[in-house]
């Protein structure tokens, strides 16, 4: 079955979409969504059938990790142990184009933790539709980017995106083409910050507000 096509407007996605993407993931739909990064492909937390789905589309194994996009930092603290200092940064660098490794916590489902460090990543996405989308679903979202296979990059043309999975996901929403960096990865576990990998999110400050 072909995917469901929301074409939003890319800066004031209309409320009436945005509802209707909230209703596709209620029912346990794949769908992928804008970020301030690229595109992800999302779908609920407790829906392990559609994180299966997922992980067939990006082709990888029980050892990838998914992100947990929240609302806002009050969200993520539900599923992230945030200490006082990475609380305030956090605070400070969000929405945003970070990614942030916490240890989790025993709101966070097993399945969704690093086995070993026990450890789950968290973002807060600076964009407009997935900002109203979280809002309206009222809980985190299971993310991963939507990557390219062949040229080992994130998509950027919706129309490549629905081409190329379109025969796999529930919808896609269409928000216009977005850059393919990658988030900045920070793991705030301990004391102070480390950069796990550099990406969209500025760092040269980071080492400042911690």
């Amino acid at each position: 079955m072909k995917a469901l096509h929301i074409r939003v407007h890319p800066t004031h996605p209309q409320k009436r979409l945005i509802q209707q993407a909230a209703e596709l993931l209620a029912r346990d739909a794949v769908l992928v969504c804008p970020t301030d990064a690229s595109y992800s492909l999302v779908c609920r937390v407790g829906n392990k059938t559609a994180e299966d789905r997922i992980r067939a589309i990006r082709h990888v194994e029980r050892s990838h990790y998914f992100t947990l996009m929240c609302h806002d930092v009050a969200v993520a603290a539900n599923y992230g142990k945030i200490s006082n200092s990475a609380f305030r940064l956090m605070k400070m660098l969000t929405p945003g184009p970070y990614t942030f490794i916490l240890p989790a916590t025993r709101e966070t489902p097993r399945r969704l933790q690093d086995p070993k460090r026990k450890m789950v990543g968290l973002r807060i996405p600076d964009h407009p539709l997935m900002s109203g989308l979280l809002e309206l679903v009222g809980e985190p979202l299971l993310g991963s980017t939507l990557m390219n296979d062949e040229l080992e990059l994130p998509y950027a043309e919706p129309d490549d995106m629905a081409a190329a999975v379109g025969h796999a996901i529930d919808g896609l929403v269409d928000a216009g083409a977005i850059g393919i960096e990658l988030t900045t990865v920070l793991d705030l576990s301990a004391d102070q910050p480390v950069l796990v990998r550099a990406g969209k999110g500025p760092v040269a400050h980071i080492a400042d507000l911690a």
